[in-house]
């Protein structure tokens, strides 16, 4: 007799609870359930708790006041520091006055012959229309103390770029030694390393200079280490055979065959150092950065545009060159004797020059621009700042959206308890990566909170959510557009190339001419600032959706926007989310180089303190900075399995 056996019933689980995210919520959510009403009961909710701050402020000014009461006495600074600060005048003096040597004529003779080399008679005419622009506009001298400025840190930057990525890139383990460091230095916005080295060498070139180095360095050390890593390994292997020593190995096979990555590297080194050699104008960099830094301060909008256009195409010329070296690295471009032939020409230009007794820009041959940009700016605060019928004026827009926005995000995030702060960087942070990732996230927020600046954060924090919003709102419009159409994208492709070589410095000069000073300002050029990337990387991942998809979906009877609702978005998402962090990360360098023009927040302190020589405030600053940073990056960096995963 057979026997019936009963088996008990299934209970139904929803489908959304099998998704690992709402795992992770639940873990989170029962964590917090225990933790939250402890840390309320012991601290209590609202702003950060005064018991948990330290106040550095005091131990901050003992060093301080001690390094710059031993700087000139102790060992350390006399046979250590010391000479590297005299080495780096003496090297900045000497290109200086090579420049100065060589003449305004000799100078852009160089420039346009090293371009036509290069990549052909376009850009040496190009070249050479960039640098007399600048004796033009009367800021030959500056240009050329920017230009000695950023010989000496370039090649610096250069050096200690390629001696840490030949080690990275010979070496695993300091290759993962090396990597959190470099993705923390990349991240962190250009203000951080102002500070370290003004406590270290003072206010001067020295500390612009070294400055620049720490901030350039690591495009060129990480290129390097993607290259040598990179190598064709049947080249290796061939080299190998052929009984070649490891340094012949590299010399012969690995450092040739890296040639377009190392010349990558220069070309990010040189813009990265550019844009930090302007910024290092606040600690007392000569050259044009100076020049922009005193019409900001002034509000002398002429004045600082006179200074921005010489660094817009001394950022252009650099970028064009060195990229044009890139694309055609290992071609010939002529024998050795036509190089000579160049460098003859231009020899006998400068020397030409120097007989003539031309070697400094005519005064006669000048273009004062200032004064009718500052009328044209009077006339937009009289006619377009406020009153224009039914749109407004751009002052008004400020106002509104300071009013509308920023305020409401601000007030909102300062009204939060701070363990409700951490608990949704926790979130977020655990959502896009791993435990880990959530874990550093929180403790860079919490390190906020014990530095004694928790509001000052949420302000900047509240700005940086704005811009992200803004600019991404525009740059996924923008970015699909230009995907959709290529007249779009090749129309749009000059003006964000222009855009993506311009210093952060310069776009602070169009939004003081147009909303004057505030947060609204400091919002407008961050947003102008990390646009051209979010657009870049936005039509880049949606043109690379495989076509297979898209036909697939377009035989089944899909439409445009369904095809890129359910198909392309989708299949980009890894590329749009790498748009984000960028947007994010860019957007808080030009957030916090806003306390220059009232953005206030934490880059006002920063600013205050290397103004007033209250380091202990700077510093304090400049390491919630880096704290912010590093939490919005860990917060918008999907990791690399999460990435494949959504693709």
């Amino acid at each position: 007799m057979a026997t019936l056996t009963t088996s008990a019933p299934r209970v139904a689980v929803p489908g959304f609870l099998k998704h690992r995210a709402v795992h992770k919520l639940l873990l989170l959510a029962l964590a917090a359930a225990v933790l939250v009403p402890l840390a309320d009961a012991r601290w209590a909710s609202g702003s950060w708790p005064a018991a948990l701050t330290v106040d550095l402020s005091k131990p901050l000014t003992h060093v301080s006041d001690w390094i710059i009461d031993n700087r000139d006495s102790h060992p350390l600074f006399l046979y250590g520091f010391g000479y590297v600060s005299n080495a780096v005048v003496v090297s900045v003096r000497a290109v200086y006055l090579i420049l100065l040597a060589a003449g305004w004529a000799g100078v852009t003779a160089i420039g346009a012959l090293v371009a036509w080399r290069v990549a052909g008679v376009k850009l040496a005419l190009g070249t050479a229309a960039a640098f007399l622009a600048c004796g033009l506009l009367g800021m030959w001298i500056p240009t050329m103390q920017t230009l000695a400025l950023m010989v000496v840190a370039v090649l610096a930057s250069v050096l200690v770029g390629v001696l840490l990525g030949l080690g990275a890139g010979l070496s695993d383990r300091l290759d993962r030694a090396l990597r959190p460091v470099l993705d923390t230095m990349q991240v962190l916005p250009a203000f951080a390393y102002l500070l370290p080295v003004v406590l270290v060498f003072g206010i001067g070139v020295p500390a612009a200079v070294l400055a620049t180095v720490v901030y350039a360095a690591p495009p060129m050390a990480r290129l390097t280490s993607l290259g040598l890593r990179g190598a064709d390994k049947e080249v290796l292997e061939a080299v190998d055979s052929l009984g070649a020593t490891g340094r012949q190995r590299l010399l012969t096979a690995r450092l040739p065959l890296a040639r377009k990555e190392l010349l990558l590297g220069l070309n990010q080194t040189i813009m990265m150092a550019l844009s930090m050699a302007v910024i290092a104008s606040v600690i007392g960099a000569a050259g044009l950065g100076d020049r922009v830094y005193q019409a900001l301060a002034s509000v002398d909008v002429g004045a600082a545009l006179a200074a921005g256009i010489p660094i817009v195409l001394l950022a252009v010329v650099l970028d064009r060159v060195t990229c044009a070296a890139g694309e055609h690295a290992g071609e010939e471009h002529g024998n050795t004797r036509r190089g000579w032939l160049y460098a003859a020409a231009a020899a006998a230009v400068a020397l030409a020059g120097r007989l003539a007794g031309r070697l400094d820009w005519p005064g006669s041959w000048t273009l004062n621009i200032a004064e009718p940009v500052n009328r044209a700016v009077d006339w937009m605060t009289a006619h377009l700042y406020s009153g224009v019928p039914v749109v407004g004026g751009t002052a008004d827009w400020a106002g509104h959206f300071t009013t509308w926005v920023l305020d409401p995000i601000r007030g909102g995030l300062q009204w939060l308890p701070w363990w409700s702060v951490l608990l949704v960087v926790a979130a977020l942070a655990w959502l896009i990566g791993t435990w880990r990732t959530a874990l550093t996230a929180v403790l860079a927020m919490a390190a906020i909170g014990v530095l004694g600046v928790w509001k000052p954060s949420l302000d900047t924090l509240s700005q940086v959510l704005a811009a992200v919003a803004v600019t991404l709102v525009l740059g996924f419009a923008t970015g699909i557009a230009a995907a959709r159409s290529d007249r779009f994208e090749r129309l749009l492709r000059p003006v964000l190339d222009v855009f993506q070589t311009m210093p952060q410095f310069v776009y602070l000069i169009p939004v003081v001419a147009l909303f004057g000073v505030g947060r609204a300002p400091a919002v407008a050029a961050a947003v102008v600032y990390a646009l051209p990337a979010v657009v870049r990387i936005t039509t880049q991942g949606l043109r690379q959706v495989d076509p297979a998809a898209l036909e697939s979906a377009r035989s089944l009877g899909a439409t445009p926007a369904q095809q890129l609702r359910q198909v392309q978005l989708p299949l980009a998402r890894p590329a749009l989310l790498l748009a984000v962090n960028q947007g994010v990360v860019l957007v808080l360098a030009v957030v916090i180089i806003g306390g220059l023009v009232g953005g206030g927040a934490l880059g006002y302190d920063v600013v205050f303190g290397l103004a007033q020589g209250d380091l202990a405030t700077g510093l304090v600053a400049g390491a919630a900075i880096v704290c912010l940073g590093l939490m919005l990056d860990r917060v918008t960096q999907p990791t690399e399995r999460r990435a494949k995963k959504g693709a």
